[in-house]
């Protein structure tokens, strides 16, 4: 009997993601990751809404902040990590989750990942796994994925998981959204319903979601 609408687990191939919380992710191991004075994240948060952490505080409360969102069940969030026979197996490479708009029946795709794991085509197998999540288990109607128009990379990594699920770009759009320092910026905007999904997947299923109690 599962107990909790969100699963503790998710394993595709090559990744596994467990729940964006203190008790399966480090504060101390983040903190080194996410810093001010981390070499990569200037790179990483380049089109992100916050910016490099300036204490090991500001980690613990990201990390709090997953628990708060895990509890009211508006969004599932995830430290990613490769598994066995990957480079850098177990380490981690960044974070991913659904946000979602129950009213809606809907959610936003959120990614990112640490320099070092560009490339691997990472940003497909997560989004595939969370994708299985959001219409499978979830039953939501419509999920999007959005990125800034200069993102080059995002837009690539994008584009190629929209096709293959059968969703499309809705336009790019002007204001759009809002970063932590007040600033507004344009984003392109894509969309994957769930009839598109599993047309598109035809009944195949590649995660292995499993909850606490399971």
């Amino acid at each position: 009997m599962r107990s909790d609408l969100f699963p503790t687990r998710i394993e595709t191939e090559r990744l596994r993601l467990e729940p964006r919380t203190p008790e399966y992710v480090d504060v101390h191991e983040l903190y080194r990751i996410c810093s001010s004075s981390s070499p990569e994240m200037d790179e990483v948060t380049r089109y992100l809404p916050w910016s490099p952490h300036e204490t090991p505080k500001e980690t613990y409360d990201f990390l709090r902040r997953g628990v708060a969102h895990r509890e009211n069940h508006d969004t599932a969030g995830y430290v990613v990590r490769p598994r066995e026979n990957e480079d850098g197996a177990g380490d981690i490479a960044g974070f991913g989750g659904l946000n979602l708009q129950w009213d809606r029946r809907s959610a936003g795709l959120g990614f990112w990942l640490r320099p070092r794991f560009w490339g691997r085509g990472y940003s497909g197998e997560r989004a595939a796994a969370l994708l299985e999540l959001a219409f499978e288990h979830l039953d939501l109607e419509l999920v999007r994925v959005a990125h800034d128009p200069e993102n080059g990379k995002s837009k690539r990594a994008i584009e190629k998981y929209v096709e293959r699920f059968g969703g499309q770009c809705d336009g790019t759009f002007r204001n759009a959204a809002a970063g932590m320092d007040g600033s507004v910026v344009d984003q392109t905007h894509y969309t994957i319903t769930q009839e598109q999904w599993r047309e598109a997947t035809d009944g195949e299923r590649t995660a292995r979601i499993r909850w606490a109690d399971e």
